[in-house]
């Protein structure tokens, strides 16, 4: 173990995060009252320009008026690169900013970023008297924010989530897709020909390197790494797919564009029964094994160890946040 420990960020459950256009009264009330962990109201991409102050004074009213309770609550605000985000930061925290408990921050680039907008949130925080702090949650969504993005997570002691923002980031590196999120069928390899010349064809997955990064800075800075959107929304099985290859990862959770997604998100993101009592068991054994003076043991023909007890531990942890809630 590094003499450098890593503090942790605010624990929240973070297994489905509904995205919800703030100009849209009907979805806003919807989502008070869905089974998303978190819901980010938005005022960015969903929102036409000709909306942005409607969706601001829309999701005043919905913070202050509907009941959120047992929800994390967050608001994605425009882009720094846009007139848009200070009056979003200035007119929300001001006026409801004690019902607020994150900000998601678009398109992170670097570390100033982070810094600007901490700096503007305090500001508002302390002028208002509010004695929480309102937590950080960045979208990495850009070659330049990907190629930043351990800076990004060490920015502010507020940073609590990094998300993977597929479609922007695509647009960014310039991938050759249309897609929001999934496989991509020209990103194969071939296996050289049999006997009979037939060549099989396996897919890969294009965002693999993206995540894997991403998850890596945001753990090594205490922070929980979120999978972002899977654009169609009639393909349960793909985002299926797609949210387990990102929990093998690391990420403890995935958007949900849609409210269908939220149950999926909920779901593939909740230790099973079976996960849940094979860990309970490694614990057992390895303490068992401690008491015996024995570093290591086998269970069910594996071997296991220290390591093994870590490992089995985040499991339990999860399985006891999620029935506590």
């Amino acid at each position: 173990m590094s003499f450098t420990i890593v503090d942790q960020c605010t624990p929240r459950l973070n297994r489905s995060e509904q995205a919800v256009p703030g100009s849209n009264t009907r979805f806003l009330e919807k989502a008070a009252q869905g089974a998303a962990d978190v819901v980010f109201l938005d005022l960015e991409d969903a929102v036409a320009p000709s909306d942005k102050e409607m969706a601001r004074k829309n999701i005043i009213e919905a913070l202050n008026d509907l009941d959120w309770s047992g929800k994390t609550v967050s608001i994605r605000i425009n882009g720094l690169d846009t007139h848009y985000m200070y009056r979003d930061v200035v007119d929300i925290v001001e006026q409801a900013g004690d019902k607020l408990d994150l900000i998601m921050i678009p398109k992170a680039g670097i570390a100033a970023d982070i810094y600007a907008l901490d700096m503007l949130v305090t500001q508002i925080e302390d002028a208002k008297g509010y004695a929480k702090r309102i937590g950080f949650e960045m979208i990495i969504e850009t070659a330049l924010g990907m190629e930043n993005v351990h800076e990004i997570a060490a920015a502010s002691p507020r940073n609590e989530s990094l998300h993977f923002g597929v479609a922007d980031y695509a647009a960014s590196t310039k991938a050759r897709t249309t897609n929001i999120g999934g496989p991509n069928a020209d990103y194969h390899v071939l296996t050289d020909p049999d006997g009979d010349g037939n060549r099989n064809v396996h897919w890969g997955d294009m965002w693999h390197y993206a995540v894997a990064r991403m998850v890596v800075a945001a753990r090594a800075n205490g922070l929980r790494p979120i999978d972002g959107p899977f654009g169609d929304i009639g393909d349960a099985d793909g985002y299926t797919a797609q949210a387990k290859r990102s929990a093998v990862l690391g990420c403890e959770g995935k958007w949900a564009i849609h409210p269908s997604q939220v149950e999926l998100a909920n779901t593939l993101f909740t230790p099973s029964g079976e996960e849940v009592t094979k860990a309970k068991r490694i614990i057992e054994a390895m303490e068992q094994a401690q008491k015996e003076g024995k570093g290591a043991v086998t269970l069910d023909g594996r071997l296991i160890d220290i390591a093994s007890i870590k490992q089995a531990e985040v499991v339990v942890r999860k399985a006891e946040e999620i029935a506590a809630k």
